[in-house]
């Protein structure tokens, strides 16, 4: 088995007659952060929706594991160890956080350890657990946001696809939110990271790729492209 959990060969999606990723190649090694960051319309969220199968691919390979899971449905993935955060959290705003959390783990049968995680998910966000019976839609956004990680994490994924978890967020929400992906991460779990927080991504991930317009333009650790005078320029607002 390579020391990738997820790999990306040759991926191409369209959206009717519009390409929106133009063949990319891209891998998260086992346990680590990968951040893709890139400029509204990139093709960011798309690689992740391709990647979970919310989208089909047009051409190109998603393995997981090392096995190709490009034809698998989403649910599939889930059961295998992928969970997906997507933009806009995607969590069931007329139920309660406890009930959105319950509905992470639908596929899991271990009572005993869906109730240590979501207990592990209040320690993480402690306001989750003040807003337990509260309904997700009348939450705060950093609540929702928070919410929509948790519920990821309650089907004990491998390998987590985020996408914006910052956007429209509290400086002091995104410090938490990044705080608690740093802990999951050295829990051994692997993230894929798209953040439109260049700065703030990048400092998580142990690599990173920039996204321009469907293709990959620019790869390097977190490090070297926090360092790089283009991405500074085009990204950090330097």
């Amino acid at each position: 088995m390579s020391g990738d959990i997820l790999q990306i060969e040759n991926l191409t999606v369209y959206y009717g007659a519009i390409q929106a990723l133009r063949g990319i190649s891209l891998a998260v090694p086992r346990g680590q952060v990968v951040a893709l960051i890139g400029a509204n319309g990139a093709g960011k969220t798309t690689t992740l929706r391709a990647v979970s199968r919310m989208l089909k691919a047009s051409a190109g390979a998603v393995r997981f594991e090392g096995e190709v899971v490009t034809h698998l449905p989403s649910h599939e993935l889930v059961a295998r160890g992928m969970a997906h955060a997507p933009e806009g959290r995607g969590i069931f705003l007329n139920l309660t956080v406890k009930e959105n959390l319950e509905l992470g783990a639908y596929l899991r049968k271990d009572r005993d350890g869906i109730l240590e995680d979501s207990q592990r998910a209040f320690k993480l966000f402690p306001l989750l657990a003040e807003r337990k019976a509260q309904v997700a839609g009348t939450l705060s956004g950093g609540e929702q946001q928070m919410l929509a990680v948790a519920r990821a994490l309650m089907s004990k994924p491998r390998l987590m696809l985020l996408d914006e978890p910052s956007l429209g967020l509290a400086p002091q929400v995104v410090e938490r939110i990044f705080g608690v992906l740093r802990e999951v991460n050295q829990g051994g779990v692997a993230l894929l990271l798209v953040e439109q927080n260049a700065h703030k991504a990048l400092q998580l991930a142990h690599r990173a790729y920039v996204l321009e317009t469907g293709n990959i333009v620019m790869e390097g650790t977190g490090r070297e492209l926090l360092a790089s005078p283009e991405v500074r320029r085009a990204y950090l607002g330097e």
